[in-house]
C-alpha cells in the first residue's frame, strides 16, 4: 500500500536495509532527527519503539473518530474522518420534550445527572435521525391531472401502470356459494382470514395465494378474528365460541360466550371482546383462558363494536344513536355519546385514537374528536355507510351498499368528493385496511375483493413489532416476549398516559396516616439546636448525644398523646353505647 508520503513500501523497505517495515515498526532515525527531538526523545529512547499507532475512539455521536494527521492501520489518512452532517429538521422531528437550563437546578449532582440525560437525550436523537436515511420506502398518493378527479380513476387503470408486484395485490375471489363475508388480516398483513355467513371457513397467505386451512363448520357464522398470532382464530358461530388453530382444529368451545355477534382483539393486552345478541360484553384471556369480566349493557342486541388502538377502550353503538365506551374494570359506560337520530350503523377509530367516525341510519358520516367529545364535520350520504374502516394513514373507508368510498382527510378539513371508488357486484358485509400494504380487503356476497388504495399503508414496518417476513423462530421468541409484556386488564382506561404521573392527593393522604400513626412528622425540617457549653462540654458526640435525646424525648411524647387520645376515645364510644338491659326476673325487686 502506499504511503501518505508518496513513497512505496518497496522503497522504505529498500532504504532501512532490504527489510520490509511492518505498521508497528518506527522509522529508523537520522542524526538530525535525534538532535531535533531533544528531551523528549532521549526519554523515549530507552529501548522502546514507540509506534506510530493512531487511537481510534468511539464517540457517541456516530462511526470512529480520528485526530487531525493521523493514520489508519493501512497507513491512509481517512477521508470521512468526522460524521455526516444531519438536517436540523430531521433533528427536530425525533426531539422529545424541552431542554432545561442546569441553572433552574440547585446542586452539583442534579447538575451532572441532568447533563448526563441530556448527553443520552441527544444521543438517542441523533441515531433515530440516523435511522430515518435507512427506511427504504416512501409514502404516496394518487396525483390527477389538471381538471381530473382521482375518484373516476378504476381499479384496472391502477394495476396496469403500477409494478408486477403490486398489480398482483388486486384480485376477486369469486364464492358465491356461502357468502356473505366477514374478513380479518393479521397485524402484520401477511396472513387473511374470510368467513362465510353459512359456515365456510378459510385462512390464507394472500400474498402467496397459499391456503392454510378450509372447512365448513355447518352453522351460521357471524364474525372472525386472529389472535395474537397467524397459528390461532377465534369463530363467533351460531351457539358458541370457538378456536381453532391454523390447521383447521377446534382446540377449544368457550360456552360461556353464547350468541356472540361481533369481536374484537386487544393485542397488547391479550384480551378477546365479544359482544352478544343478549346484550352482553364479555373479554376473554387467551394466554390463560379465564373471563375477565362479563357486563351487561342493558342496551339490547349489540351487533356494533369496534376498539380504540391507543389505550384499549371499547366502542359499542345502539339502535337509540349513542355510543357508549367500555372498560373491563367498570360496570357502567366511561362515556355516553348521542351520535345519530337514528340507529347507530358502524363505529370506526384512527390509529392514533384521537378521531372517531360513525355512520347512522340517518344516512349521516360524523366525525368526533375523542379528547373533547364533540364532532368536527358532518357529511351526508346518499345512502347509509354500513362499514367503516380506518388505515394506517388516516384514510377512512365507507362502504354504501355495494360501492366502497375511500375518503382522505376527513378529519382536518371539509372533503367535497371521495378519493377513490369502486363498486362490487353485491352488498358489501367486510371492510378492512390491510397494514403495511396499499390493499383495501372487501368481503361481500359474492366473495372477496381487494382493492388498490395508493398511500394506505404504513411505508416501513418495524421489523421487532410486525414483521411479514418473519421465520417461525422468530414468532416464537416474539410469542414468548409478549406473553411477559403482557399488560393487565386493570391498566385499561380512558388516559393511559396517567398512569406515570405522580397522584398528589393519594401521597398527602398517606402523609397524613404515617403521621399519624407514628405520632411525629418524620419530615419535619425544624430540628433542636443545642446551646454550646463550655470546657469541652459541646464536643461533636456531646451534640449529637443531645439531639438524639431530645428527639426520642419529643417522640416519646407525641406516642404518649396518641395513645391517650385512643384511649378515651374508646371510652367515649362505651359509655355511648347502650348498657343491654337483663330480663325481669324475681330477685329483681331486691336490687338497690
Amino acid at each position: 500500500a502506499p504511503d501518505p508520503r508518496g513513497e512505496s513500501m518497496d522503497k522504505m523497505a529498500a532504504r532501512s536495509g532490504g527489510k520490509r517495515r511492518r505498521y508497528w515498526e518506527t522509522e529508523p532515525e537520522t542524526k538530525g532527527d535525534a538532535a531535533g527531538r531533544g528531551a523528549g526523545a532521549r526519554r523515549g529512547a530507552r529501548g522502546r519503539a514507540t509506534a506510530h499507532i493512531c487511537l481510534r475512539t468511539k464517540t457517541p455521536g456516530g462511526p470512529v473518530a480520528r485526530g487531525r494527521g493521523t493514520r489508519a492501520l493501512s497507513g491512509k489518512l481517512d477521508p470521512f474522518s468526522r460524521p455526516a452532517p444531519l438536517p436540523q429538521g430531521r433533528l427536530q422531528k425525533y426531539k422529545r420534550g424541552r431542554d432545561i437550563p442546569a441553572s433552574e437546578l440547585e446542586g452539583r449532582r442534579a447538575k451532572s445527572r441532568l447533563q448526563q440525560a441530556d448527553k443520552l437525550s441527544k444521543y438517542a436523537q441523533r441515531l433515530a435521525a440516523r435511522s430515518d436515511q435507512l427506511l427504504p420506502e416512501d409514502a404516496g398518493f394518487l396525483e390527477a391531472d389538471e381538471g381530473e378527479d382521482t375518484c373516476t380513476i378504476l381499479q384496472q387503470d391502477i394495476a396496469t401502470v403500477v409494478d408486477i408486484t403490486s398489480s398482483a395485490k388486486y384480485f376477486n375471489l369469486d364464492l358465491p356459494q356461502f357468502g356473505p363475508y366477514r374478513i380479518n388480516y393479521t397485524r402484520n398483513g401477511r396472513h387473511l382470514l374470510l368467513a362465510g355467513r353459512r359456515g365456510h371457513v378459510a385462512a390464507l397467505d394472500w400474498h402467496t395465494k397459499r391456503l392454510l386451512c378450509e372447512m365448513n363448520v355447518m352453522e351460521r357464522v357471524n364474525d372472525i378474528r386472529w389472535l395474537h398470532t397467524e397459528t390461532m382464530f377465534a369463530v363467533a358461530q351460531k351457539k358458541w365460541l370457538h378456536i381453532y388453530d391454523n390447521q383447521g382444529i377446534e382446540l377449544h368451545c368457550v360456552k360461556k360466550f353464547n350468541d356472540v355477534l361481533r369481536m374484537e382483539f386487544l393485542p397488547y393486552h391479550f384480551l378477546l371482546a365479544t359482544c352478544s345478541a343478549p346484550g352482553f360484553l364479555q373479554y376473554l384471556d387467551i394466554s390463560v383462558g379465564k373471563e375477565v369480566a362479563a357486563i351487561c349493557t342493558k342496551a339490547g342486541r349489540l351487533d356494533v363494536m369496534t376498539h380504540n388502538p391507543h389505550n384499549g377502550i371499547i366502542h359499542l353503538g345502539h339502535p337509540q344513536g349513542t355510543v357508549t365506551l367500555w372498560s373491563p374494570n367498570v360496570k357502567e359506560p366511561l362515556v355516553k355519546m348521542l351520535c345519530h337520530k337514528g340507529g347507530v350503523r358502524a363505529v370506526a377509530v384512527d390509529n392514533s385514537g384521537l378521531y372517531m367516525a360513525t355512520s347512522g341510519l340517518d344516512h349521516k358520516l360524523n366525525i368526533f374528536d375523542v379528547r373533547t367529545y364533540r364532532p368536527l364535520h358532518s357529511y351526508l350520504l346518499p345512502a347509509g355507510a354500513a362499514h367503516l374502516t380506518f388505515s394506517q394513514r388516516d384514510l377512512l373507508g365507507v362502504a354504501c351498499g355495494n360501492t366502497v368510498h375511500v375518503y382522505k382527510d376527513v378529519h382536518s378539513a371539509m372533503v367535497r368528493s371521495p378519493y377513490l371508488s369502486h363498486a362490487v357486484r353485491q352488498g358489501v358485509h367486510g371492510l378492512q385496511f390491510c397494514p403495511y400494504e396499499d390493499v383495501l380487503g372487501v368481503g361481500h356476497g359474492l366473495g372477496f375483493t381487494s382493492m388498490l388504495v395508493p398511500g394506505a399503508g404504513e411505508a416501513n414496518f418495524d421489523g421487532l413489532e410486525c414483521n411479514p417476513y418473519r421465520s417461525k423462530k422468530q414468532r416464537q421468541e416474539w410469542e414468548v416476549k409478549a406473553l411477559l409484556e403482557k399488560l393487565q386488564p386493570e391498566l385499561i382506561s380512558l388516559e393511559p398516559d396517567r398512569l406515570g404521573q405522580v397522584d398528589p392527593i393519594s401521597m398527602v393522604q398517606r402523609h397524613r396516616d404515617r403521621v399519624e400513626r407514628l405520632g411525629y412528622d418524620p419530615t419535619e425540617t425544624e430540628k433542636f439546636e443545642p446551646r454550646r457549653r463550655m470546657k469541652g462540654r459541646s464536643s461533636s458526640g456531646n451534640l449529637e448525644r443531645r439531639k438524639k435525646l431530645v428527639a426520642s424525648g419529643d417522640q416519646r411524647d407525641g406516642v404518649r398523646r396518641s395513645v391517650e387520645q385512643k384511649v378515651k376515645m374508646q371510652q367515649q364510644q362505651k359509655m355511648a353505647a347502650p348498657t343491654p338491659s337483663l330480663p325481669p326476673s324475681a330477685l329483681t325487686r331486691f336490687n338497690k
